[in-house]
């Protein structure tokens, strides 16, 4: 398993596992944690969630699927906006630790800007820090000029990774906010690196694929994962499908792959607005 580091000096690994859309159907409720438990067996041991998703309901499958292994996993998890003033990223966390069956968070991530000051939601990162409940704070769906913001609050030195939608679909990020954060030495994790599999059918991709001998989802993941400082946690929804996942590290897109995909995904020209989903 190929890692990034970040700022703290601590890595993880390039490939690891989302979890937006568990916890919403209890008939799903044994494949996901069973694609899970694949995942960290192929050393899948990133795993992202919070609290917004299945309103806390993919906490709590991520809970029952390291019970006994909480060691094994780097956890990723998200304070919504609504809830990031001082006392309420605090009493966010507190929630989302006992939905998680932990003693602590790795990161905690500002889910989005919200109407909050981000003096406040950093305030409470750093006591969090203090009191052993997180060990690292980061955000995400920030654009450059949120992150130069950012820089200007007290504590930001803290900041470990920005979390943004990227994928071939969804380039925009490369044109300002990539550059900013190597220019920078913030680590990148990408959400959504198949568009929830709306790029699957590309015929480009596909050929791109069989040229290599994995699915489409795997050759969209390599291509997400080609540049350094970047990791990426696609949702698996099954065990077979985290395998199928895993097969993106042994791709090695070629000079002509690459640039069938520019042809069919074309890089940004100039700036764009940074998307969500």
């Amino acid at each position: 398993m190929r890692r990034i580091t970040l700022p703290s000096g601590e890595s993880i690994p390039v490939l690891g596992q989302g979890t937006w859309g568990w916890g919403e159907d209890p008939g799903r409720r044994g494949d996901e944690v069973a694609a899970l438990h694949a995942g960290l067996e192929l050393g899948m041991t990133l795993v992202d969630t919070a609290e917004m998703y299945g309103d806390g309901g993919a906490e709590e499958v991520v809970g029952e699927a390291l019970a006994g292994r909480r060691d094994e996993a780097f956890v990723v998890s998200k304070v919504l906006p609504s809830h990031a003033s001082r006392s309420g990223t605090i009493a966010a966390c507190e929630r989302s630790l006992k939905r998680l069956g932990t003693d602590r968070i790795d990161l905690y991530l500002l889910h989005w800007q919200g109407r909050y000051p981000l003096q406040d939601t950093v305030a409470a990162f750093q006591q969090l820090v203090e009191d052993g409940k997180i060990r690292y704070w980061g955000v995400s769906n920030f654009d450059h000029r949120a992150l130069a913001d950012l820089q200007d609050v007290p504590g930001s030195s803290g900041l470990a990774t920005d979390q943004v939608l990227y994928n071939l679909s969804r380039r925009g990020p490369e044109y300002d906010l990539l550059p900013w954060c190597a220019d920078h030495q913030l680590p990148v994790m990408a959400y959504s690196p198949i568009e929830q599999g709306r790029i699957l059918h590309d015929t480009t991709l596909n050929d791109v694929a069989a040229r290599h001998s994995v699915s489409a989802a795997a050759a969209a993941i390599a291509w997400v994962l080609r540049r350094d400082s970047l990791c990426t946690i696609p949702k698996a929804s099954s065990p077979q499908h985290v395998r199928d996942n895993a097969t993106a590290l042994d791709v090695e897109l070629t000079r002509e792959d690459l640039d069938a995909l520019d042809r069919a995904f074309p890089p940004p020209s100039g700036p764009r607005p940074l998307e969500m989903l």
